[in-house]
């Protein structure tokens, strides 16, 4: 066990921070896991090199495990054996990672796993994995794999050598399984049933075919995807009476599936010819086989293609033209398939030729090809999927500060979508954060915001603004005002009403149409009753009528909530009378609503 005085050796404990925690957690969470904290359920805590370990006494006999993954940035992951699996870190995450803000000193580090290897020799190491094996005889497979990942067979030049099956494939239960897929979904129908499910089923069907290209294996591809080509071609009348769709109407396109198939496959001319001639058939039936023919027809050893692999630059890349509208897709399955083969130079040039760029910067970063990634994404980096997809896959090679920079770099490029650019700016931050870096974190936090505002993020960024606070809340409060976005409407209002900005905090919800968020609504009545006490009235009126008068009882509950501050807005402008007497109104006409009355009754309107 440490001292007080001898930290635990890991940098990243103290820039684990309680504001990290909190975004992690929903409210309640944080809560409860301080409440275990400061109970003292976290026991075994254990460090080794950037895993920490610990278990936390909860409602059941043994205690549940917890285990968090660190980097040079901060928490990379947590996992915990409890069954909480939703809104964020559960409450014994939380309760682990506050022990390790509060109290490091009761960490006990313990080596590695590359430490405790390196203090057996050869001899002992095969001893011990011996043992493993007999004890679990499925970890040889495991270890089979890795061997022969971690040296890699020599590939040949073009596809390799695919292994072989003893045994072919069925495509018949394929077909068949195609024709279960559209029989359910017409039973489903017939029964009432809305669950489309048709695409979704038949894309893992797909896939499930595309594995054994994954695994060395493109002829069964090919003929898995037959049986399920002419399945959907057999059987598609079965829906046509229902829907009168194509495959490409419920999500589903084979073009792209069997071009990857033809292109894992080392096929002879007759072969080509063959499955040329049945594409060509298909295509009355199912639309454009176009991509996949023309893989066909170029194969690997296409002359523009071969010149890319050479280095030899061409105005249309690995095309002898202009290339296709599906170009772009299918330069991509090239590169797939060419990862998969570990063709790793082949991979880059396609890469840089077809102006892959996010493929082309993520194979350096995964190569550790870092200085040539940062400079490549300083010069051609044009997006923020592009910086996302380099600055993650540099984490992950454990290059936290390069990852940062082009993460930081990343924000200020183009992005269609808020969600995108919320969630990475989100990364950025926390990445920031894990570093110490208090201005990138701030910048990102900021931008998160303006993308996903939220009174936490708000808060956040006023401690981190410190002596520009004034500037920087000005700037966000201008920014809320101009944004007519309805899913920001509750964080308007939370931080509005912060800030006293009461007229702020109406428009909002007037804007956006009080009945359909109440709660809301009445929030900013509790806020503005004296002050806005007319608004509040009208409001509140208009409301309640609409609910009463439509007789609908089950929400004469939402009728009284807003009949509460009606009155409190008569009382607040000194006119009682006038309420006394729109409460008469009120038992006149609704006279013979029971429950609306009883409700009224209760609550002493």
């Amino acid at each position: 066990m440490t001292s007080p005085q001898q930290q635990p050796s890991l940098m990243l404990l103290p820039n684990l921070t309680i504001a990290t925690i909190k975004r992690a957690a929903s409210e309640k969470s944080f809560e409860r896991g301080e409440s275990y904290f400061k109970s003292g359920a976290v026991i075994g805590l254990t460090l080794r090199q950037n895993i920490l370990q610990a278990e936390v006494e909860g409602n059941e006999v043994h205690p549940y495990r917890v285990t968090a993954i660190f980097d040079q940035g901060g928490v990379t992951e947590c996992d915990c054996s409890c069954p909480y699996d939703w809104d964020g870190w559960c409450k014994h995450i939380v309760a682990t990672l506050l022990t390790c803000v509060h109290q490091p000193e009761t960490i006990e580090e313990r080596p590695s796993l590359g430490q405790l290897l390196a203090k057996l020799d050869l001899a002992k190491a095969k001893a011990l994995i011996e043992s493993w094996v007999t004890d679990d005889p499925q970890l040889l497979e495991s270890l089979d794999f890795f061997v022969h990942r971690a040296i890699p067979a020599e590939k040949s030049a073009t596809l390799g050598t695919p292994r072989q099956r003893k045994t072919s494939v069925d495509p018949d239960p394929y077909k068949r399984q195609v024709h279960n897929i559209l029989r359910d979904a017409v039973q489903g129908w017939e029964d009432g049933n809305d669950d489309d499910n048709i695409g979704y089923e038949l894309e893992q069907l797909i896939n499930d075919a595309l594995a054994f290209a994954e695994n060395g294996d493109g002829r069964s591809t090919l003929v898995l995807l037959k049986g399920i080509t002419e399945g959907c071609i057999e059987y598609w009348h079965l829906i046509d009476d229902f829907v009168g769709s194509s495959l490409i109407d419920f999500g589903i396109d084979l073009d792209p599936a069997w071009t990857e198939g033809i292109l894992s496959t080392e096929l002879t001319e007759e072969e080509s010819l063959s499955w040329q001639e049945k594409l060509e058939d298909w295509s009355d039936s199912l639309g454009d086989f176009s991509m996949a023919i023309e893989a066909l027809r170029q194969g690997w050893n296409y002359p523009p293609l071969q010149r890319v692999f050479q280095g030899i630059p061409s105005k249309y890349g690995a095309w002898s033209g202009e290339p296709p509208s599906w170009g772009e897709e299918f330069s991509r399955i090239r590169l797939k398939i060419l990862d998969r083969q570990q063709r790793h130079d082949d991979y880059l040039q396609l890469a840089k030729a077809e102006g892959q760029t996010q493929a082309y910067l993520t194979m350096l970063g995964r190569l550790g090809r870092v200085e040539q990634a940062m400079t490549v994404a300083q010069e051609q980096m044009t997006t923020l999927e592009e910086a996302k997809a380099l600055a993650e896959t540099l984490r992950d090679q454990n290059q936290i500060p390069q990852a940062l920079t082009v993460a930081m770099t990343g924000l200020t490029l183009t992005c269609d979508s808020p969600y995108l650019l919320f969630e990475f700016a989100s990364w950025t931050r926390d990445l920031a954060e894990g570093l110490g870096d208090q201005t990138a974190q701030l910048t990102a936090n900021i931008i998160a915001f303006k993308a996903r505002p939220s009174l936490k993020d708000y808060q956040a960024i006023e401690t981190l603004s410190e002596d520009d606070w004034s500037s920087t809340k000005e700037d966000l409060l201008q920014h809320l005002i101009n944004s007519d976005d309805w899913f920001n409407t509750e964080a308007k209002v939370d931080i509005f009403l912060r800030e006293n900005r009461l007229d702020d905090a109406i428009k909002t919800v007037s804007a956006h149409n009080s009945a359909h968020n109440p709660s809301l609504c009445l929030r900013v009545m509790d806020a503005t009753i004296a002050s806005h006490s007319q608004w509040v009235l009208d409001t509140a009126i208009a409301n309640a009528e609409v609910i009463m008068n439509a007789g609908q009882a089950k929400s004469y509950y939402s009728a009284v909530e807003w009949l509460k501050r009606a009155k409190a807005a008569y009382c607040e402008l000194d006119r009682e009378a006038e309420w006394l007497t729109y409460r008469r109104q009120l038992k006149n006409i609704h006279g013979r609503k029971r429950k609306l009355m009883d409700l009224l009754a209760q609550n002493r309107l």
